[in-house]
């Protein structure tokens, strides 16, 4: 999954071929990183990982907040789903599509009350061709507008 999310970062970077930034590629200190986040969130996230020939093409991840108790109403879940990415040599072929069923195949098994999620620009369409739409009920708090 870290080997995932370096390519991500590349790709975000602006960078497809595989060069990307060096100071991404010269981060000695990630996998550590990842490794310790992945220790703290591991218990709350769920995560899809999609595998060709047993090497990982995609992952796709959600966290499950509990909602807090209240008189008279049945207890109550939501999901975040995140870090969604597949190697570009991998796109087009079905496998984001099966990530994104079991991920609301889960939610709809357990009983979520919503998934959400923050999509790029171009990953809009492949939601909306799920199911997703306009979430205008929600409101976000920024650090870089606080």
């Amino acid at each position: 999954m870290a080997r995932l999310r370096r390519e991500w970062t590349t790709e975000q970077n602006g960078d497809s071929g595989g060069r990307g930034d060096p100071a991404d590629r010269a981060d000695p200190g990630f996998e550590e990183r990842f490794e310790a986040w992945w220790a703290r969130e591991s218990p709350r996230r769920i995560t899809w990982l999609a595998e060709v020939d047993r090497r990982p093409v995609g992952m796709m991840n959600l966290a499950v907040f509990e909602r807090m108790p209240r008189p008279g109403r049945a207890a109550s879940r939501w999901g975040y789903l995140g870090n969604a990415f597949v190697l570009a040599p991998y796109r087009n072929q079905g496998i984001g599509g099966l990530l994104l069923g079991a991920v609301l195949g889960h939610a709809r098994d357990n009983h979520l009350a919503r998934v959400v999620l923050s999509p790029s620009e171009r990953s809009i369409p492949f939601y909306q061709r799920a199911g997703f739409g306009p979430a205008d009920v929600l409101m976000v708090w920024s650090a870089a507008n606080g």
